[in-house]
């Protein structure tokens, strides 16, 4: 088991500054930043761009949420940070994968195209403390630099904040935005024929006891015609999905390549000790009107397969806070709508009983059954056995730490893992007792579309 990456007890400096209101947009300012670059949006938080590495944690295996928290500690107990607001104090951005044994071996391999794997340069974990964070605030933006080494001095930092504040009011406002790139070529992983085959497989496991609900999904291989520009993606993305939480993690690597998405599931939200999550399961479409659209909202709230898919998830949070939580509130049951689909959304809070680590909240619920099912081991099985591709980090945690140990964490779901030239867009469905196999086909297409819209000319 691999350790992770980060020297004991490094020296941490951070120094933040206001910066003036006529900082480049948001896609210009992506691409100012150097690689790694880090992009997170949430609807109810500041929005964070960032740049560099000034230092890097890694982890495999099924330890890889305690590697990290320890790694994290260490780097951050040893901090000299000046922030100003607590909005802009440095924070390490990353995420984990699916799976509890990642697919590092597969990883090295080939897929059934014959090209590199898309999770190739993303381990079982990886995150990134920023040299350079810009966080846009409420009360405006504000600019963060960060060193760590030996070398690490507030003097050397400090002339990094003037450098890089001058840098970035000197660049234009704004950036003229590219084309989409458009699809040349797509490639299901699954077939129609398969896909029948594997829910109807699902569906026996589970009338005869072994399984109560399984999520199943699908990756589309897409070729691009043009070069891939992810900050105009996500600028499209944030004006279509401003509910969603927006999301670029790039690893360092040659040629480049990005994990992004705009995701409608918050993981967990961990501030002192209140937990801020929810159950989201249970899809249908959007109506044409207005009148359409109410009716299909009602249908969901009404419709035993969806609402019992729904309820097993928030059954299952709720057990999963209950041995950290000193009191959990479920709310109540309503629809969370977004451009394409409509979700059946329930609000879960909890009040801890001690002072405890995002991370250790992040590990107790990943992988909630909105994304894996239930019993979680069998589960977990039946998708290793049925799915024929990696996950490596779709439906998994990502987020941020700081050094309080608060942090939030999204499902990594209406995403794609992307070079230049190439696209792998995933989506998944929850499998129960009376699923339909084309009904739970046209689940699939809905999901794909926020990314799809995005990458058609």
């Amino acid at each position: 088991m691999e350790s992770p990456r980060v020297a004991d007890r490094p020296r941490l400096v951070s120094r933040s500054i206001p910066l003036a209101d006529s900082v480049p947009s948001f896609r210009a300012l992506v691409d100012e930043m150097e690689p790694p670059r880090t992009v997170w949006n949430a609807a109810d938080e500041a929005r964070v761009v960032a740049g560099g590495a000034a230092a890097t944690l890694t982890a495999d295996g099924p330890d890889r949420f305690r590697q990290i928290r320890t790694a994290a500690e260490r780097l951050f107990e040893t901090g000299d940070v000046h922030a100003g607001t607590e909005a802009a104090c440095p924070r390490l951005f990353g995420g984990f994968a699916f799976h509890s044994d990642g697919a590092a071996a597969d990883n090295e391999t080939t897929d059934n195209g014959g090209h590199t794997s898309p999770w190739a340069e993303f381990p079982d974990a990886r995150f990134v403390f920023p040299r350079v964070q810009v966080t846009q605030t409420e009360g405006g933006p504000w600019l963060t630099v960060n060193a760590v080494g030996p070398s690490a001095t507030p003097a050397a930092v400090e002339a990094k904040l003037d450098d890089e504040r001058e840098r970035l009011l000197s660049r234009a406002a704004t950036a003229t935005a590219a084309p989409r790139p458009g699809i040349t070529d797509r490639r299901r992983t699954t077939t129609p024929t398969g896909w029948r085959t594997a829910v109807r497989n699902a569906v026996e496991r589970i009338d005869a006891g072994t399984l109560r609900k399984v999520v199943l999904a699908q990756a589309l291989e897409a070729d691009l015609g043009g070069n891939l520009a992810v900050p105009d993606i996500l600028d499209r993305l944030s004006e279509k999905y401003p509910d969603c939480t927006r999301f670029l993690i790039e690893p360092d690597s040659e040629p480049p390549a990005a994990f992004f998405g705009a995701t409608p599931e918050r993981l967990v939200s961990l501030r002192g000790r209140t937990v801020e999550t929810g159950a989201l399961a249970g899809t249908t479409g959007r109506g044409e009107t207005p009148a359409e659209d109410e009716w299909l909202a009602e249908e969901l709230l009404a419709d035993e397969k969806n609402v019992h898919e729904h309820e097993l998830v928030a059954e299952t949070i709720r057990e999963q806070l209950a041995p950290f939580a000193a009191s959990v509130s479920v709310g109540e049951r309503g629809i969370k709508r977004l451009a394409t689909v409509q979700h059946l959304h329930t609000p879960i809070t909890a009040e801890l009983t001690e002072d405890t680590h995002v991370l250790d909240v992040v590990e107790a619920l990943h992988p909630t059954p909105a994304v894996g099912g239930l019993p979680p081991d069998r589960a977990l099985e039946t998708i290793r056995e049925t799915e024929p591709f990696d996950r490596g980090w779709y439906a998994a945690p990502v987020g941020w730490i700081d050094a309080a140990g608060n942090g939030t964490f999204a499902v990594g779901l209406r995403s794609a893992v992307a070079t230049q030239r190439r696209a792998t867009l995933f989506a998944g469905v929850g499998i129960v007792d009376d699923s339909d196999p084309d009904a739970e086909w046209d689940e699939v297409e809905l999901k794909f579309r926020p990314i799809l819209d995005e990458l058609e000319a």
